[in-house]
This record gives structure tokens, C-alpha cells and sequence, in this order.
């Protein structure tokens, strides 16, 4: 994960949206330390109670309803690789519509470009959005008793790095058209934040979520507390993660991802990549994994996946993200990044093919995405199907 600077998708050099710079500031504004979890039913209306126990967040392995994804909206961000952002989005979409629904969220007066572009395999919602990171903009959801309901994190912009006027309400916003209970966090942060297992484990980074850019006067473990009860997860591995260095302020998800109960996928510096703060990221990720236990007690299995040669591929740019842990789980497939070094790609997806059995791996090229300092992971949300049954990649 060779990147300097200020990278994982480019900071604006505009004032877009500076009006609503306190809406933002409202949408975070339950992440005291005293708020309570808010719970609200589709409508948006606050509900009376507090929020019911018993939510959790399934494995991404599990069979899915939808595959949620939205449309890049802005020159001011992608400049002139808005037009080669927006095929790659259209060609992520369809690949993933082979395999399950897709509802790509577009502007109103973008919608009709966008459908051209994705085909009549995807669906197109017309609602207002920014930019296409859709896992972090978009719900988390999670199931329970109640049924499905969407955890809105309080999107700020990673931080306040950035003003997505229009992305900060896309959590609400979906939740409220598909009539999904809403159940906003007493935290800022964002879904690529967060990796489960779905069986009662999760992972973090200290530096995407403890920290005063998104949750001011917090602790790590009243952030833990929260992430235990919004996700339902008995056990929260943390990583040290890197601040202040990329705008995700290294987000999980490009670094460990559960492929399986007990079994973690971790990034690892490919070819000539010179030691440096990612480097040590993914060393102290992996002391702290081969030290650790999930919340039933087992060690858990490392499995290494090498980043591509930066010699070799074919994207360029400070902010491109190299990395195959931004993978994708969907129904019946994994959809792989192809960077363009052949022997990773087909490394990579081999590994994931391996850990995956019975689905098949789709590599697709998203070298306009990743030069935004994101992947395939970061583009997609996936809505779990209730009383799914898939069985979890060990069992296959």
C-alpha cells in the first residue's frame, strides 16, 4: 500500500457545499460521550425507545438482498477521470448484477446517463449523492428480532476532510425510501471502518475511529462499547492503523478482512515497495492477529495476500490503492481487483478462490477507482438477506 502523501481519494480543492457545513456538523453530533443509540423507524421520526438489543451485522458472506452502489456526481473531485470513474463503476455493476440485484443511487438529472451506462441488469434510483463510496455514505445494516434496520454513522467527510453536503444524508435517505428502521450511532465513523465475522468478532483501526476527527473526548474502549452494541459483536480486535495520512485515516478494510470464521486475510506489501508507514501498518496488524483470539477463543489463521509490483501495474497516481484486500463477497462470487501485474492478479484471486469454495472469482479492472484511493470493497454495501442460510466458507 505504497502511498504518499494524502491519499485514498483526492481531498476537493473546492468549497463544495461550505453552506451546509453545519448540517455535516449536526449529522455527528451524537457522538458524545453520553448519547444514547437513536433508534428511528423509516419514516426518520425518532422512535420512543432506545434501540432494541439484539442487532448484528452478518458475515458479508451471506446471502445478500442487494448490492447497493452510487454514481459519481462531481468534476470538482475526479476532474477528467470522471468519465473512466463512471465506466468503472457501470463495469463493477454489471459484474456483481451477474450474481445478485444492484441498485446504483444516482442524481436525478444524472439518472438517465447512468442507466445507459449500467444497462437494464441494474436498477437506478434516482437520489442525491456526491461520489461513489457507497460503503461508507451508504447504512450498515444489521438484522435482529425487529428484522433489518440500517446503522447511519454520522458520515463527516472522513473526518472533515472533505464536504459531501449530499453524501452525508445518503444513509437517511435510503433507509427512509426503502422504509428501513433507522438506527443512528452514537459514533462518527464509516462502514469501511468496521470488518465482522458475523459470529461475534470484529476489527478496527485506532486511527480511523479513535480519533478527535470523527469522535472528539472519546476513549477506545467507550468507542468499543458502542461498536459492541451497534454491530452485535462480543469481541473488538484492534489495529494501530496510520492518521493523518490518507483520508480514510486507514480504514480496515484495506488492510484485514474476514474471509471465515476464525480466518483473517491481510494485507502485505508487494515488490519493490520501500518500507514505509503502510509497511509497519500491516507488520503491527499481523503481530497483533497472530497474538489474538475471536470471541470464542479460537487463534485465528493468517492468510497473506501480496500487493501487486508497483513496477507492473498499470494504474498510476499518488492516490491509487493497490491492494486486493478491497474485495468483494456477493452472492455466489468474489469480485477480485485486477491491477494489471498478471502473476498477483492471478495469485490473488487464486487465494481468494481457495478461501472461498463453490463461488467464483471475477477480477475486474477498477484502475480509475483505485486512483481515487479506493477499491472494489469501498464502492459497494451489501443488504443481507433475512434468515439467509449460505453457508460460511469453512463449512463450504
Amino acid at each position: 500500500m505504497h502511498q504518499p502523501g494524502m491519499t485514498r481519494r483526492a481531498l476537493l480543492q473546492t468549497g463544495l457545499g461550505l453552506a451546509l457545513g453545519t448540517a455535516l456538523a449536526g449529522c455527528s453530533s451524537g457522538a458524545g460521550s453520553d448519547a444514547a443509540l437513536s433508534d428511528t423507524g423509516g419514516t426518520g421520526a425518532p422512535a420512543a425507545s432506545p434501540t432494541p438489543s439484539g442487532w448484528a451485522m452478518p458475515a458479508e458472506w451471506l446471502e445478500h438482498e442487494r448490492t447497493f452502489m452510487a454514481w459519481p456526481a462531481l468534476t470538482e473531485v475526479w476532474g477528467d477521470q470522471l468519465t473512466a470513474v463512471r465506466a468503472d463503476i457501470a463495469g463493477l455493476a454489471q459484474a456483481i448484477a451477474r450474481y445478485e440485484p444492484v441498485v446504483l443511487m444516482a442524481r436525478a438529472d444524472q439518472a438517465d446517463q447512468a442507466q445507459q451506462q449500467v444497462g437494464n441488469d441494474v436498477e437506478v434510483l434516482a437520489l442525491e449523492v456526491d461520489d461513489l463510496w457507497a460503503r461508507d455514505t451508504g447504512p450498515t445494516f444489521v438484522t435482529g428480532p425487529g428484522g433489518l434496520a440500517g446503522v447511519e454513522l454520522n458520515f463527516n467527510g472522513w473526518g472533515d476532510k472533505q464536504t459531501h453536503a449530499n453524501d452525508a444524508h445518503v444513509a437517511a435517505n435510503l433507509l427512509a425510501h426503502y422504509g428501513v428502521r433507522r438506527i443512528q450511532a452514537p459514533i462518527t465513523g464509516e462502514g469501511g471502518a468496521i470488518e465482522t465475522d458475523g459470529d461475534g468478532t470484529l476489527m478496527a483501526t485506532e486511527s480511523s475511529l479513535v480519533n478527535d476527527n470523527r469522535n472528539p473526548g472519546r476513549s477506545r474502549d467507550e468507542i468499543e462499547a458502542d461498536l459492541k452494541t451497534l454491530f452485535g459483536v462480543e469481541k473488538v480486535i484492534w489495529f494501530k492503523g496510520v492518521a493523518g495520512q490518507d483520508i480514510t485515516d486507514c480504514h480496515v478494510d484495506a488492510l484485514a478482512r474476514f474471509v471465515g470464521p476464525g480466518v483473517v486475510a491481510l494485507q502485505r506489501p508487494g515488490p519493490n515497495t520501500p518500507p514505509d508507514i503502510w509497511s509497519t501498518a500491516s507488520d503491527q496488524a499481523l503481530t497483533v492477529l497472530n497474538a489474538a483470539t475471536d470471541a470464542h477463543g479460537r487463534p485465528l489463521r493468517v492468510v497473506p495476500i501480496t500487493d501487486p509490483d508497483l513496477d507492473l501495474i498499470q494504474g498510476t497516481g499518488k492516490d491509487f490503492l493497490a491492494t486486493y484486500l478491497n474485495f468483494y463477497v456477493c452472492n455466489g462470487a468474489v469480485i477480485v481487483p485486477r491491477f494489471g501485474d498478471q502473476q498477483a492478479d492471478d495469485k490473488a484471486a487464486a487465494t481468494l478462490r481457495d478461501l472461498h469454495p463453490g463461488r467464483d472469482v471475477v477480477q475486474v479492472s477498477i484502475n480509475a477507482i483505485a486512483s481515487g484511493g479506493g477499491g472494489i470493497h469501498c464502492s459497494t454495501q451489501q443488504q443481507p438477506k433475512l434468515g439467509a442460510t449460505t453457508p460460511t466458507p469453512e463449512a463450504s
